[in-house]
C-alpha cells in the first residue's frame, strides 16, 4: 500500500519536473535568438523563425542565430549523454569524457589533422575525433590497470592524460600559428561560428547515440549492479561496456569536432539529473539529454554578454561552474574512501 502511495506522488512530481525543464528550454532558445550583439525585435524575430521575411534582420536570425542556439542545444544533449554513459560504464561518479581524457584525445587529434592536412572537411575532423577520442579512453584504462580502482584514483589517472594531451595540443597550436592561428577560441569550446552544415553533421550522432542508448537501457540497468550479479543474470559485461565506450566516442568526439572540448558539462548534468529524477534509468536518460541541451544553450547566451559586444566561448562558463563542482565531488568522494 506504501508503494502505491509513493508511485502516485512520484508520478505528479517527474510531470512537474519535466513540465518545468521544457518551459526553461522554452526559455533559454528564445533569449539566444532574441538578445546579442544587434537588437531584434519580437515582431522581426516571430517573422525571422516562420521564414516569413528575408531582410537583412530576418538572414542575421536564420543563418546565425538558429542554427547557433540548436546546435548548442545538440551539443548539449551529446555531452550530457556522454556523461552519464561514462559514469555507468565506470561506476565513477567522477566519470565524464572531459576528465578522462576523451575530449582532449579528440581535440588533440583535430588539431594534427589541421596541421598535416590543408582544407581539413568537417567529416574528416570527426573522423579524426573519434580516433583521438578512443585513444585519449585507451590511455586512460592503460594507466588505470585491470584491477578495480577507487573513484579518486581512476579520476586523478584521467586528470593525468587530460592535462598532458591538452598541453601537446596547445604547443601544437602555438608552434604553428599560421596554420591554426583561430583554433585557440575552439580549444576553450564555442558554437559561435556554427552554422547548418554543423547542426546537419551532428543529428545523425544524436538521433543514433538516443536510439542505441534507449534499445540498450536493460544492459545498463545492469550495469548498476555487481559484476558478478549481472553476469549470473545472462549480461555480456564486458561487451556492453564496449558498446557503451564507443557510444560515448561516437557523442563526444562528433561534439568536440565541431565546438570544441566543451569542460564539465558531462559532469555537471548527470549529477544534477540523478539529484532530481532518481536512478531510475527509463526517466534519467532523457532528463539528463534535455538538461544538457539547456545548460549549453543557456551558457551560449550568457557567454555573449561576458565582454559585450564581443563574444566569448562558451567554455568559459561551463568551466567556471564546472571547477568547483568537480572539487566538490571529489572531497565528497575521498571522504566516503576514507
Amino acid at each position: 500500500m506504501m508503494k502505491k502511495i509513493f508511485k502516485m506522488k512520484q508520478k505528479p512530481h517527474t510531470f512537474l519536473l519535466f513540465l518545468f525543464l521544457f518551459i526553461l528550454i522554452i526559455v533559454s532558445i528564445v533569449s539566444n535568438l532574441k538578445w546579442g550583439q544587434a537588437p531584434i525585435s519580437w515582431r522581426v524575430l516571430y517573422e525571422a523563425v516562420a521564414y516569413q521575411g528575408d531582410s537583412k534582420a530576418h538572414l542575421y536570425i536564420q543563418t546565425l542565430r538558429l542554427p547557433r542556439t540548436l546546435t548548442a542545444f545538440t551539443v548539449g544533449v551529446q555531452l550530457a549523454l556522454a556523461g552519464l554513459l561514462t559514469q555507468l560504464i565506470t561506476r565513477n561518479p567522477l566519470a565524464s569524457p572531459h576528465i578522462f581524457g576523451i575530449n582532449a584525445g579528440a581535440s588533440l587529434a583535430v588539431v594534427l589533422g589541421l596541421v598535416a592536412f590543408a582544407g581539413l572537411s568537417l567529416i574528416q575532423s570527426m573522423l579524426l575525433a573519434f580516433a583521438g577520442a578512443a585513444f585519449g579512453a585507451l590511455l586512460v584504462w592503460s594507466l588505470a590497470g585491470s584491477q578495480q580502482k577507487q573513484h579518486v584514483q581512476l579520476a586523478l589517472a584521467g586528470i593525468a592524460v587530460h592535462f598532458l594531451l591538452s598541453s601537446l595540443t596547445e604547443g601544437i597550436i602555438i608552434l604553428n600559428q599560421h596554420s591554426t592561428d583561430s583554433m585557440m577560441f575552439w580549444l576553450v569550446g564555442s558554437v559561435n561560428s556554427a552554422g547548418w552544415a554543423e547542426l546537419r553533421a551532428l543529428l545523425p550522432f544524436t538521433i543514433t547515440g538516443l536510439i542505441a542508448t534507449l534499445l540498450m537501457l536493460p544492459s545498463f540497468k545492469l550495469l548498476l549492479l555487481d559484476d558478478a550479479v549481472a553476469t549470473g543474470l545472462g549480461s555480456r559485461i564486458m561487451l556492453v561496456r564496449s558498446l557503451g565506450v564507443l557510444l560515448v566516442i561516437l557523442l563526444a568526439g562528433s561534439a568536440v569536432a565541431v565546438c570544441g572540448p566543451i569542460g564539465f558539462l558531462c559532469l555537471i548534468v548527470p549529477h544534477v539529473a540523478r539529484a532530481l529524477m532518481g536512478g531510475k534509468l527509463p526517466l534519467l536518460i532523457p532528463f539528463t539529454a534535455l538538461a544538457g541541451g539547456c545548460l549549453l544553450v543557456s551558457a551560449d547566451f550568457l557567454s555573449k554578454f561576458i565582454a559585450f559586444p564581443f563574444e566569448s566561448p562558451v567554455g568559459i562558463i561551463t568551466a567556471a561552474i564546472g571547477g568547483p563542482f568537480f572539487i566538490y565531488l571529489a572531497r565528497r568522494q575521498g571522504g566516503k574512501a576514507r
